[in-house]
């Protein structure tokens, strides 16, 4: 009987062991850290046996693989020596999808991955498609491959994820864009993070699709750097293309194969420039998948907006409070500054990723009255905008970062939290922070 070791417990490696243990392997789980006990119950549950608080050499290095979770860096010593010892490390993705014969639409990039493999997932259930929704969003990807069965998946994938894939093979992959961003798990090598991203594409066939934005300079950069053989489907808001989707007027138009459809801008549920890229992949997929077009504009135009992502939460007296807690970077920052029609009180901070709040200077002398920064250390903020916005104040908590907020704001305007950093100073996750806020923004 192999033995497979999982390495973290929480969602991803908890669904690996859980469909290691199905598949009859000798599996054991280790986690440096505290498992939440939702997790452990379930380990328990599946009589799978585990530890936490620490890694017990012995019972890891007897493995004959290693399942490794996506928070977890290669650097640890314990990764480093499972792998000076020879053994083979993969990421919960790569492992699932050997047992998995169900067509995979899978989707990765800096920004809008969430956004547009949650419309593909709207689409796909629109259809009347059987298929499941995983990866780095909802439910592990091995646990729903362990426990029930789909004719398709959607799957987010993070650039964690895809560091450790040999053999996984999309049906369609997508990457909607590429900014710098989680640099310093790639060695602060712009270049580490974009070939991670691209690992996405490594196993495409001629009958598979590749969906890719081809107004990204990094993207386009690096296609030529690749051998693909699949079917090459771009999306562009500046040129014509002779296949894929691209922005005509107030309308996008798509040529997929010998058809062509048309999108009317004003007929789609999300708006910003943004959310036009987002729209154009799920279309591309969905045309890739066989879906119907009036299937594709009918979803289009009833999705709603995921939670945590330019979230409206309410308006009091005038003034629409949005919850952006999951923008963790400047790029998401910039497209959630980019799509306000209002003048815009900011909430921004958090643990910095290596900012570079340059590339906002224009957006914010546009669009910005007041920023209200919620962190520990603010400094970099305040010098890169102090002299932009004088109006700007100090917050240690979401609840003093909504009032602060509020004094600044009149009618008509915007309080946008979008924090452009991680969430780890003062909250749990960006969950955590998204939903403090709402929670002290009802109790204005």
């Amino acid at each position: 009987m192999s033995r497979v070791v999982v390495l973290g417990g929480a969602e991803s490696g908890v669904g690996a062991a859980v469909l290691a243990k199905v598949k009859g392997y000798d599996v054991f789980l280790s986690d440096k850290g505290q498992i939440k006990d939702n997790y452990a119950d379930m380990l328990r549950k599946w009589d799978i046996p585990f530890e936490q608080g620490q890694h017990t050499e012995n019972l890891i290095l007897n493995a004959d693989e290693v399942v490794k979770s996506p928070g977890i860096p290669g650097t640890v010593p314990m990764v480093q020596k499972i792998r000076e010892k020879g053994i083979k490390v993969v990421s919960e993705i790569e492992f699932a999808s050997r047992f998995d014969s169900a067509k995979k639409i899978c989707i990765t990039g800096s920004n809008g991955k969430t956004t547009t493999t949650s419309l593909i997932y709207h689409l796909m259930q629109n259809a009347g498609l059987n298929v499941g929704l995983g990866g780095n969003i909802g439910k592990s990807y091995a646990y729903q491959v362990a426990t029930e069965h789909f004719d398709y998946y959607v799957l987010e994938i993070s650039s964690f994820q895809l560091d450790d894939i040999y053999d996984f093979r999309p049906d369609i992959a997508i990457i909607t864009n590429i900014t710098p961003d989680h640099l310093d798990r790639y060695d602060h090598n712009i270049e580490n993070y974009v070939a991670a991203k691209f690992n996405i594409t490594r196993n495409l066939g001629p009958d598979d699709c590749f969906i890719f934005d081809s107004d990204d300079a990094i993207t386009i950069g690096h296609l030529d750097k690749i051998v693909l053989r699949c079917k090459m489907l771009p999306f562009s808001q500046e040129k014509e293309l002779e296949q894929g989707a691209f922005l005509q007027g107030e309308k996008i138009h798509i040529r997929y194969e010998k058809e062509e459809t048309d999108l009317f801008l004003q007929e789609l549920a999300l708006g910003g420039k943004h959310n036009i890229y987002n729209s154009m992949a799920a279309a591309l997929a969905a045309k890739a998948a066989g879906i119907e077009n009036e299937v594709i504009r009918k979803s289009l135009a009833t999705f709603k907006p995921i939670e945590h992502r330019l979230e409206p939460v309410l308006s009091i007296k005038d003034v629409l409070y949005i919850n952006d807690s999951k923008a963790t970077n400047i790029d998401s920052a910039w497209y959630a500054l980019e799509c306000q029609k209002r003048p815009v009180v900011w909430i921004l901070g958090g643990t910095d990723k290596g900012n570079d709040y340059s590339i906002l200077e224009g957006l914010v002398r546009e669009k910005v009255k007041g920023i209200v920064c919620l962190g520990v250390d603010n400094a970099k903020i305040h010098a890169a905008f102090g002299k932009i916005v004088p109006n700007m104040v100090d917050a240690l908590s979401a609840d003093e970062a909504v009032k602060k907020a509020a004094a600044m704001a009149e009618a008509g305007d915007v309080v946008l939290l979008s924090p452009c950093c991680a969430s780890f100073d003062l909250f749990k996750n960006y969950e955590d922070r998204g939903e403090q806020f709402k929670a002290a923004v009802r109790k204005l």
